[in-house]
């Protein structure tokens, strides 16, 4: 965090926006300005539109705290108004946060870091409709949204191809099915904190990560120390090989019946939620450190020009 004159120094949480993330957003942002102002910081949340710009020239804060989601929030168009305007922020870059958002150049800098994925495509909307781009069981998404937005699972019995919606991107993502438990990691700085095992009814859907009562979390994970170890070891690495800072997360598949060979990176988030339910601050608090901590953490490590 750059220095300030200020005894006490001001924060703008930006949150909202335009995304189909929006409500998700805005949670996380509440809780984070709730957290900051009991961490000490003066703090002014900001609701993101088209003339943030001109709010935060205005408001002149000494960090800003990026709590938005989605498409434009955390794909490095923000992080590079940000950086125009020479204000510190929290989260990764223009160019890492860029390249998470794209889950098929993520997946290739993954294979190229050595890290285990699955085999993917990109395909036209309407060619995914008309015919099976791969053999079931396969998974159809949006390559460059988050919260499980638009993600339909295709069984391997389905006698036909997915009726995407008409929002479904142009282009889209097919990747081959991932069985097994969901798992995922945080990495604060250069620490992976702890594994949470995340147990749902069925498909680990929006509803499922942000609605009370929708999953549950066991953290630290029950697993056997080697697939324990790997998720530590892999979440340090896609962090570092996407050159984030800050927080991210990076959610795995695990297939028990393979043993460390079932054990699959899905992606790394480079925003992770800060709602009451979300994984991340769950993780700090299970490894002590406390929701307020963690944000001022957060605060503390913003910076721009990198």
């Amino acid at each position: 965090m750059v220095g300030s004159s200020r005894a006490t120094p001001k924060v703008a949480v930006i949150m909202g926006g335009p995304s189909a993330e929006r409500e998700v957003s805005l949670s996380s942002g509440r809780g984070c300005a709730a957290a900051l102002r009991e961490a000490g910081f003066e703090v002014v949340e900001v609701d993101a539109s088209t003339d943030l710009c001109v709010r935060l020239t205005d408001i002149q804060p000494d960090v800003v705290f990026n709590a938005l989601h989605g498409r434009w929030g955390e794909d490095g168009c923000v992080q590079g108004m940000l950086e125009w305007l020479r204000l510190p922020y929290t989260h990764s870059g223009v160019l890492s946060s860029a390249l998470a958002m794209d889950k098929e150049r993520t997946k290739a800098a993954y294979r190229a870091a050595g890290l285990p994925v699955v085999e993917s495509v990109l395909a036209r909307r309407d060619e995914v409709r008309a015919r099976h781009v791969m053999p079931p069981p396969y998974v159809v998404k949006p390559y460059n949204e988050g919260s499980s937005v638009g993600v339909y699972l295709v069984h391997e019995a389905a006698n036909a191809p997915p009726a995407l919606a008409d929002e479904m991107p142009d282009v889209v993502m097919v990747e081959t099915y991932a069985p097994g438990r969901e798992l995922t990691t945080t990495v604060m700085g250069d620490r992976s904190l702890t594994v949470t095992d995340i147990l749902t009814e069925g498909w680990y859907d929006y509803d499922a990560k942000y609605k009370p009562g929708g999953s549950r979390h066991v953290v630290p994970a029950d697993l056997p120390q080697e697939i324990f170890d790997a998720c530590m070891d892999y979440a340090l690495r896609a962090h570092r090989v996407l050159g984030c800072r800050g927080v991210s997360r990076t959610d795995f598949r695990w297939d028990e019946a393979r043993g460390l060979a079932g054990l699959i990176l899905l992606e790394t988030n480079t925003q992770p939620g800060m709602t009451p339910t979300s994984l991340s601050p769950e993780q700090a608090q299970a490894v002590g450190i406390s929701f307020p901590e963690l944000c001022r953490w957060m605060v503390e490590d913003a910076s721009c020009d990198r």
